[in-house]
């Protein structure tokens, strides 16, 4: 049997999922996990491909302003809340 790793951009069919997808990824406070999500999520905007796969690579440091154009082009915005 051969496992493939799992691409959440096909289920993640219309704004609210997209926003839901990002929220629990936030909310799991792993880093690696966000710049996964974001490359993942980021797929079809049209950004610049290369250079979205290099920013966003697991391990990766992106520089925050990176990652709110990233975030601005999907239509999304960061926000804190207390916990």
């Amino acid at each position: 049997m051969k496992f493939y790793p799992l691409d959440a951009s096909r289920y993640l069919t219309d704004d609210e999922a997209v926003a839901e997808y990002m929220n629990a990824v936030l909310e799991s406070g792993d880093s690696n996990l966000l710049l996964r999500a974001l490359g993942e999520v980021a797929r079809d905007t049209g950004l610049g491909r290369e250079s979205l796969y290099k920013a966003l690579a697991p391990g990766a440091k992106p520089r925050f302003d990176t990652v709110l154009r990233v975030v601005g082009a999907l239509g999304l915005k960061l926000t804190a809340r207390v916990a």
